[in-house]
């Protein structure tokens, strides 16, 4: 039986003052995300948006995919999505390398589409690392203390 990463408590503390829907939502995309790679590190950051990062090594430029959690919704956001193949047009935003998916049920993201999209972006950063990581599995907080 596989272990289920918990959320960490700094982020926990924003995230539970968010809508339930939302919390649920997150949760279970996190989840998702941590069973198609269980490996990667989760960088969580607290800044215009409630993010946790999804990355290869312990660096953001190493992140695949990321979860902004704003006022009233949250996106499966790709730090490279101008980069990644997207045939089905998934990727929305106009940034210069920053797309996303809008999530507004699980059945945004728990589809062969969204799948395929998600792991197009793990092989990418995985292709793209500079250097090997010296961390595999972790849950980095870059929030600060309240």
């Amino acid at each position: 039986m596989k272990e289920e990463r918990p959320i960490h408590p700094d982020f926990l503390y924003y995230l539970e003052l968010k809508d339930q829907e939302l919390v649920e939502l997150f949760t279970d995309l996190r989840n998702y995300i941590l069973d198609l790679y269980p490996d990667c590190n989760e960088l969580l950051y607290h800044t215009h948006a409630l993010t946790a990062l999804f990355s290869t090594s312990e660096k953001m430029s190493d992140a695949f995919c990321m979860i902004p959690i704003y006022s009233n919704h949250l996106n499966l956001g790709f730090n490279k999505g101008t980069l990644l193949k997207d045939p089905n047009a998934l990727l929305q935003g106009t940034g210069k390398f920053i797309r996303h998916v809008p999530i507004e049920t699980g059945e945004d993201y728990r589809n062969e589409k969204t799948k395929q999209l998600i792991l197009e972006s793990i092989n990418f950063a995985i292709n793209e690392m500079d250097e090997p990581t010296k961390a595999t599995g972790k849950t980095i907080s870059k929030i600060k203390k309240r």
